[in-house]
């Protein structure tokens, strides 16, 4: 069992990621739909600064979250391991800082729209709307393919967990659930914006319940070989 400094730092990112994630968007306070509408850069421009620093402390969420995740797979990396585990966190990575380039855009764009749509009268905001309809559909597309990878890169590792006994079974099983979960809301059902929703707070607990796990029992490495 590998528990040191090492396992340590590992564990406290992935907790940090997971605090970082959920207060940063639970206390936001307004939610952007998947699309722009008239009535969002109003709203954040009541609490424009804690929006911004919120919105902020979400994103770099999801960094902190993948600087975790690369530091499992570099302990990882090594034969048998290497073969699932760490491919899976890599997948999972992509996903991870795919996510966040997605709510980087949205964070851009509704602080740039106030401005963009102060004092002016609604047939001007609405053409606002229509001219970034083109780049917010295809960050959407984005959004759901950071999901999937993310699913993706779960399912994997997940595996790689229960057949190395690299932690807890249960976590393992728990993992592989998440990831199908993920990928099957957004690949089978087709309006699955608000249905995902649910997702994200069960992988900012999954996330958390990694952190701590590795804080407390380090990193089965008993069959490296």
């Amino acid at each position: 069992m590998k528990k040191d400094l090492e396992t340590n730092i590992i564990g406290a990112l992935l907790i940090v990621g997971a605090i970082f994630l959920l207060l940063g968007w639970v206390l936001l306070p307004h939610h952007l739909g998947e699309y722009f509408v008239a009535e969002d850069f109003a709203a954040v421009n009541e609490k424009f600064w804690t929006w911004i620093w919120l919105y902020r402390m979400h994103i770099f969420g999801w960094v902190i979250m993948g600087a975790g995740l690369m530091g499992f797979a570099v302990v990882t990396f090594k034969k048998p391991f290497r073969t699932m585990v760490s491919p899976g966190a890599g997948v999972l990575i992509i996903g991870t800082f795919i996510s966040a380039l997605s709510a980087a855009f949205y964070y851009s764009y509704g602080a740039w729209g106030i401005g963009m749509t102060m004092d002016k009268s609604p047939e001007e905001v609405q053409s606002f709307l229509d001219n970034v309809l083109f780049i917010t559909h295809y960050i959407t597309c984005l959004a759901r393919f950071g999901k999937v990878f993310g699913g993706a890169g779960l399912v994997m590792l997940g595996i790689g967990l229960m057949k190395w006994k690299v932690m807890d079974s249960w976590f393992g099983i728990f993992t592989v659930l998440l990831g199908l979960t993920a990928m099957g809301i957004v690949m089978l059902i087709p309006v699955n914006f608000e249905i995902y929703k649910p997702v994200f707070y069960v992988k900012v607990l999954w996330l958390a319940t990694m952190g701590a796990l590795i804080l407390m029992k380090g990193v089965n490495l008993s069959e490296q070989s």
